[in-house]
């Protein structure tokens, strides 16, 4: 499994009436680092081919992040069968490595002209392993 890394630093509009990052934002990010990965591994030409669609969000708050905190986000798709994938999110505190939040996600591939799920082929699961 190829895991993909990224950086966020916590803004204002991130932040809810507790003070801390806002569960939804998690989601937004959980959805754009698996748009990063995506885009980072697959051809453009793969990438017109297929599209991906949410099946299904797991996610687990351990701590909070505040205003200003540098977040690492690490990903990696740990599974694939027939046309579903499972990916996996983990938010933690960059400067003190500590586990913030874990997501999985199930994802379903698409063919981007029909918009119809397509099975995981090899061509796509080489990418992510």
């Amino acid at each position: 499994m190829k895991a993909f890394e990224q950086t966020i630093t916590v803004q204002q509009h991130d932040i809810d009436r507790l003070n801390h990052v806002n569960n939804v934002v998690y989601l937004q990010w959980v959805q754009d680092v698996a748009t990063a990965h995506w885009q980072s591994l697959a051809s453009m030409e793969i990438q017109k081919k297929y599209s991906w669609v949410v099946l299904k969000h797991e996610i687990e708050y351990f701590s909070p992040a505040l205003l200003n905190d540098f977040l690492t986000v690490k990903t990696w798709v740990e599974k694939s069968e027939g046309v579903r994938s499972e990916r996996h999110v983990e938010f933690y505190n960059h400067k003190t490595n500590k586990l913030l939040v874990r997501a999985k996600t199930n994802w379903c591939l698409l063919e981007a002209m029909t918009m119809r799920p397509r099975r995981i082929e090899e061509d796509i699961l080489q990418l992510f392993h």
